[in-house]
Formats: C-alpha cells, structure tokens, sequence
C-alpha cells in the first residue's frame, strides 16, 4: 500500500510503501512519549525503507537520536526525523533493521486501516509508561498488554490480524 505523509506545516511531504500500515502498536516507552508529542505513547508503522521517497522539503528534515541511557550516555538505535519548521515528527529509521522504516501514524495523511481498539491494538513498554497516561490495565479483558516488547513484530501482528498487505 502506497503511503502519503506530511509535517503539520506541509514543508515536508514524503511517500513509501508499506505491508504493514495498521497502527496497532502504542508505545509508552519514554522516548516516544517525549519525541512523538503529548499524548503518552506514539503510534507507529511500518514501511519499507528502500521505497521512502522525500517529495518535498528536505532542507527541513532534521534527525535526532535519542539517548537510549542518559547516565551511560548510550544512545538508542532510532533515528527520529521531524521538521525543523514546525516541529512535527515524520519516521524513524535504524540501521539495525535497514530495510524498514518506521513513520508515525499521525503524519500519514492516507487513510490506514483501522483496528479494534480494544483487541487488536497492543499496549507496549508500560514498565515507562508516565504515571498520568491511561492505559489498559494488567487482566483487562482482550487487552494486549506488554511491559516491554510485545510477543511479535509488527510483520507478524498484521498477518495475525489478516491486515498484511503484498
């Protein structure tokens, strides 16, 4: 599936093609509640990173690598790119899974297949999750619930699910 996405200002806009463009994993962990923005968690899919194309832009994408431990200052594998206009994160990339790339659900401007809150999407890296962030909790009925990573990947999530699409 062909996949559309832009920052907030539309300086940045970008395409790419995805098996697996369900947004069905939120992430608590506290580098993508801090980079993705003020919602607790950030959603992200998956695409192939060979068909990334930049349409427009790129003098104002920018990427950050977070620091996966601040007190060994090592830093985590993610490449976070976002605009340096408005702000708005676009993907993340890392060379140790070099054939994907990773986009937030909420730059793609495509319509994405949607899930069942309640028993597809998986809730995943609460042992980070903010204090104040609702969230399933442990027992809650059909919930998906991980304290880190979740039992498959995002590939096998969507051929679970029968959303995996060639």
């Amino acid at each position: 599936m062909e996949l559309k996405g832009s920052c907030h200002c539309e300086k940045v806009s970008f395409k790419l093609l995805s098996h697996t463009p369900s947004p069905c994993m939120m992430c608590y962990c506290s580098i993508c509640r801090k980079c993705q923005g003020g919602g607790g968690y950030a959603m992200n899919i998956m695409g192939q990173h060979d068909t990334l194309e930049i349409l427009t832009g790129k003098e104002y994408l920018k990427g950050y690598q977070a620091m996966k431990d601040k007190e060994k200052k090592e830093l985590g594998g993610n490449i976070r790119y976002f605009c340096t206009e408005c702000g708005s994160h676009l993907y993340a990339y890392d060379k140790q899974w070099d054939e994907f790339v990773y986009p937030f659900a909420s730059a793609i401007d495509t319509p994405l297949p949607k899930v069942e809150p309640a028993t597809e999407v998986y809730h995943i890296m609460l042992n980070s999750k903010a204090n104040w962030v609702a969230a399933p909790k442990p027992g809650t009925k059909g919930a998906h619930i991980f304290e880190e990573y979740p039992d498959c990947s995002l590939e096998q999530w969507h051929k679970q699910h029968n959303k995996f699409i060639e």
